[in-house]
């Protein structure tokens, strides 16, 4: 009798181990937060509707299905083995292009902490991006092995809860340490230099987010990062797409949305929080943005969610 031949089992591709761990959290459609805050896993069954949205600073993953967002005029599309990375708030069009109740979209957000990128590229004294470097607010670039590694441990550490207070940080340091040394390591590089265009249009936007509902003056956010006012629309358009005022303007419809819709609030008083004097002109505006007045837009929105 010949001695069996045991043969070799393929390995599963690292994107493939990553689907599954999302799929063992996602089991159905849904967005789904989990224990680590930082931390968001996403399964669709089939191709959405454009829905308009902040993307924050942080790494978007694809390991299965194809999405698509539009960053002002540019179309930025990304899929399996795809990480998508973002520096710096942006208002987005975004929606889900191949999905498939056999073969679900299944993607993860890790939101990252930016004071953390700032002392961890100090720390590994990285050289700063030279000045023929172009800043992008937001790029897709090649997985590698190593960092798949590092999201599907963070995955798979949820089935620990005790760990995760100890060991989620540690993770999600390895996996910024990773993107500063990575394909990415120049767009956050950018970010973090001091004095760079990119660095006073953050700070910017920071200050947008949580002063939108206040009248601003674009020559007063000039001076505030101390740039002329023609500089800093230029600086600021270049980097999301859009100008200061129609910035603020999405910040105030998106947070009213929200309070319409978890909140229960009706489109004055949400119209009045976020910083419109006229219902007429907030009415207008919402339907401009989400092509639909604010209430038949949130009851719409509701039916979508069942």
């Amino acid at each position: 009798m010949q001695p069996s031949v045991s043969l070799p089992v393929p390995a599963i591709p690292a994107i493939a181990r990553l689907a599954q761990a999302i799929a063992s959290v996602a089991q159905s459609d849904g967005d789904y937060f989990t224990a680590i805050p930082s931390l968001s896993l996403h399964r669709r069954k089939g191709p959405t509707e454009p829905l308009h949205c902040i993307f924050n600073l942080g790494l978007g993953v694809v390991a299965q299905g194809h999405k698509q967002a539009l960053v002002g005029a540019e179309v930025v599309a990304y899929g399996p083995g795809k990480s998508m990375l973002t520096t710096i708030d942006l208002p987005v069009i975004s929606h889900v292009t191949h999905a498939s109740a056999q073969e679900p979209l299944l993607g993860m957000m890790l939101t990252l902490d930016k004071q953390t990128v700032v002392e961890m590229a100090a720390e590994m004294e990285l050289p700063t991006p030279g000045r023929s470097s172009v800043f992008r607010p937001i790029g897709v670039e090649h997985l590698d092995d190593h960092l798949i590694g590092d999201l599907i441990r963070m995955i798979e550490l949820l089935q620990q809860p005790a760990l995760v207070a100890p060991l989620a940080p540690l993770i999600r340091r390895e996996i910024i340490a990773r993107l500063l040394v990575g394909p990415h390591g120049p767009q956050l590089q950018h970010m973090v230099a001091d004095g760079s265009p990119s660095q006073q249009i953050s700070k910017t936007v920071s200050w947008l987010k949580q002063n939108f509902a206040h009248a601003v003056q674009v020559d007063d956010l000039a001076a505030s990062v101390h740039m002329s006012p023609s500089t800093f629309r230029h600086h600021f358009k270049a980097i999301t797409g859009t100008s200061p005022l129609q910035y603020q303007k999405q910040l105030r419809l998106q947070e009213a949305r929200q309070l319409m819709l978890n909140q229960g609030m009706d489109a004055a008083g949400a119209g009045g929080l976020v910083g419109y004097e006229s219902a007429s002109q907030f009415s207008r505006e919402y339907n401009r943005l989400f092509g639909a007045p604010p209430q038949q837009d949130v009851r719409r929105l509701r039916l979508t969610e069942r």
